[in-house]
């Protein structure tokens, strides 16, 4: 009997494959098998109900002469480069305020992540009441300072509506940058921080000469999470402008939404797809490589 339960024990190499299974059994039909048929229906014509038509590369080339689509990439650009200074900029900022008050109360961490534990779309609902030009309270308050010259459409302008997005974006996700550089200041030698103040040195000499450049390769990281993470704002887009005014707002993401849901041009949208997944892939690629690239050169300094 014991012999026989033996014989049909998995071997040892069996094992891990078998704890594994269910996860790839997910993985496969939750990421692989979309994947692939994404990128097959690339090369059709299809509205998502009626027959599927084979054209070749066509949705590619119109995906590359289509202005709303190259814009989006613009827009995303411009994006990323303003939350790397209001999200990163700001966090390290944070960082060193609360780090630079010994004895600091745990509120002040808690206050400042409070916002990225709550849910876009319900940031996104309240900051479009806060930018409303008849009742917002953005408006509102720059007339009860006497600032009514400054009162804007702040979602309806062409020139306002991605910044204000922006500052949305840097009021969550600041304070997850904070946490991370709160983090990595923590792990710097106490020592060397008081021998800089026995010194003369003040809070904000000891901020950037000292905690600042012993955190860059946090700061590479944190950088990193910036850019790819640019690429996720769809909920704060999507609700609070819709690609709106004017395409002004459009990202690829947002854009990909219009065309396969409103427009149901599944197999163009599934291009696009596949553009902006091979686009997102080379960046990864590039910063990783830039990160390990400049990780080295500090190791060989």
């Amino acid at each position: 009997m014991s012999a026989g339960f033996r014989s049909i024990r998995p071997s040892r190499r069996a094992t891990p494959w078998l704890f594994l299974l269910p996860a790839l059994i997910v993985y496969t039909f939750a990421v692989l098998i979309p994947i692939i048929a994404t990128f097959v229906l690339s090369f059709f014509e299809w509205d998502g109900f009626g027959d599927i038509v084979p054209v070749g590369l066509d949705n590619y080339r119109r995906a590359l002469d289509d202005d709303i689509f190259r814009s989006s990439f613009v827009h995303i650009a411009i994006y990323i480069g303003l939350t790397i200074v209001v999200e990163v900029g700001v966090g390290l900022l944070l960082a060193g305020l609360v780090t630079a008050r010994r004895g600091a109360p745990g509120i002040y961490r808690i206050a400042f992540f409070a916002p990225v534990m709550l849910p876009l779309v319900v940031v996104a609902v309240v900051w479009k009441f806060i930018y409303n030009p008849d009742f917002g309270l953005l408006n509102a308050a720059l007339g009860f300072v006497g600032l009514d010259s400054a009162q804007q459409v702040w979602l309806g302008d062409t020139r306002f509506a991605l910044l204000a997005i922006t500052v949305v974006s840097g009021w969550v996700f600041s304070g997850f940058y904070m946490a991370i550089f709160y983090a990595a200041f923590q792990q710097l030698s106490g020592e060397m921080i008081e021998a800089a103040r026995l010194d003369g040195a003040n809070e904000w000499q000891i901020f950037w000469r000292i905690k600042v450049p012993n955190i860059r390769h946090v700061t590479r990281i944190a950088v990193l999470l910036a850019i790819t993470g640019g690429f996720q704002g769809f909920d704060l887009f999507y609700v609070m402008t819709n690609g709106g005014p004017y395409n002004a707002t459009e990202i690829p993401t947002t854009y990909l939404v219009r065309v396969v849901f409103r427009n149901q041009d599944v197999g163009y949208g599934a291009a696009q797809a596949v553009l902006i997944t091979g686009t997102v892939l080379v960046l990864i690629g590039a910063l990783t490589t830039w990160r390990k690239r400049a990780t080295r050169k500090e190791a060989l300094a």
